[in-house]
């Protein structure tokens, strides 16, 4: 029996699947979208080499997991009959990690969030009338809380449908929710939210940039159309895998609910910023929070620019409503269930992050597939398995 993962080539989910490996010993289902066994290697690769050598990966790889080539979007993922009924056949317990963070595309994150999400409740059905589901964790986000201002946010009070939403993503990952509360109402269920996923507490590395990208720009302003004493709900996301790994895996978790958050320990704006500038031995920005509209526009403007400063616009206006809406994502119960470990402080870790970012262009300098190892059999140790590759989805990562 195994934990059926999806999301394991996304940044997140990265993190899920190193966690599993490393600190448990359960078998790992994982879905990859890859034409054959050798490429779906190869993107675990990319994803895994974050946290692990290639030998570890390998080992891994080739004891503890069995993958199934398959796309979210697809009815049963795409899979033969055959291939499906042993992923039905095997899963003891889910972690649905993947999902389209594309907030400008409805289009994407209704097929990737709503279908895929769809597809893998479907799974969980039908496992869980064939032998039964020990549980289902879904990772959700709290953007679900919809348009807010200067508030902190509890877990069973975060979704008000009367409430408008700040994007596509954020609406459906709202029905996701909806939609494993409806339709597996007699399986153990647990949603995690995460809050702003910004880097590792325990290192500079990272995979994704997006977010950091979007900090970058601001950290160099010499102003700031913020208010300083804004709080913003940063997380690591050592944390967050640490947190969903440990509760999934208990018999009986505390709550439904959990915000994978920094609560009401969440840094200011000015405390972010005098951070950087003690540790880099640059200048405090001036804070104008009456030039936001302006700045907005102007972001707005630049985004259209086919060059790294409209890249970096662009990533702004993607974020900027949770930039601004100082509002911040109780945790007292994750902080309960690891035993009051609360997570690290991004002043912490951040110059680091942005030093590495900036180094490497907001690129990760990722390892190719070992030469000596090209050759590799394409076979899982006699377990074929078959699906398709349609289309292209960025899953698995996380932001707010």
């Amino acid at each position: 029996m195994a934990i059926f993962l999806t999301g394991a080539t996304g940044y997140l989910g990265s993190y899920i699947a190193s966690e599993l490996f490393r600190g448990h010993r359960d078998s790992l289902n994982l879905l990859v979208r890859a034409k054959n066994q050798q490429e779906a290697r190869e993107r675990l690769w990319q994803s895994l080499q974050l946290h692990m050598e290639f030998a570890e990966f390998q080992e891994h790889i080739a004891s503890r997991a069995r993958i199934f080539l398959g796309d979210l979007t697809n009815l049963k993922f795409g899979l033969a009959d055959d291939e499906y009924g042993a992923a039905v056949e095997s899963t003891d317990s889910l972690i649905h990690c993947a999902a389209s963070l594309n907030r400008k595309s409805e289009k994407q994150c209704m097929n990737v969030n709503l279908r895929g999400t769809l597809e893998v409740i479907q799974l969980a059905r039908r496992a869980q009338d064939r032998h039964g589901l020990r549980r289902f964790s879904h990772v959700s986000t709290v953007a679900v809380a919809g348009t807010r201002q200067d508030e902190i946010v509890q877990e069973d009070t975060a979704i008000d449908w009367d409430r408008s939403d700040y994007d596509p993503y954020a609406r459906t990952k709202k029905f996701c929710e909806h939609m494993v509360h409806q339709l597996l109402p007699d399986v153990p269920r647990t949603i995690f939210r995460p809050a702003i996923v910004l880097g590792d507490s325990r290192r500079a590395e990272t995979t994704q940039f997006d977010m950091v990208q979007a900090f970058s720009v601001l950290a160099g302003l010499p102003v700031l159309p913020l208010r300083p004493m804004d709080r913003i709900d940063i997380v690591p996301a050592d944390y967050v895998s640490k947190a969903i790994v440990k509760i999934h895996q208990k018999n009986s978790p505390l709550y439904p609910r959990y915000h994978l958050s920094s609560g009401t320990g969440s840094q200011t704006y000015r405390e972010l910023t005098d951070a950087l500038a003690q540790s880099s031995g640059g200048s405090r920005p001036t804070y104008l929070p009456s030039l936001g509209r302006t700045f907005s526009g102007a972001v707005n403007w630049l985004s259209h620019k086919k060059n790294n400063l409209g890249r970096g616009a662009s990533l702004l206006k993607v974020f900027w409503p949770y930039l601004v809406w100082n509002t911040v994502f109780d945790n007292s119960r994750v902080v309960e269930e690891l035993g009051g470990e609360t997570p690290a402080k991004f002043s912490l870790y951040a110059q680091p992050l942005l030093k590495f970012s900036r180094e490497h262009k907001f690129r990760y300098p990722a390892k190719p597939w070992p030469l000596q190892n090209a050759s590799v059999n394409t076979s899982t140790s006699g377990k074929s398995v078959s699906g398709t590759n349609v289309g292209g989805t960025k899953a698995g990562g996380r932001g707010v």
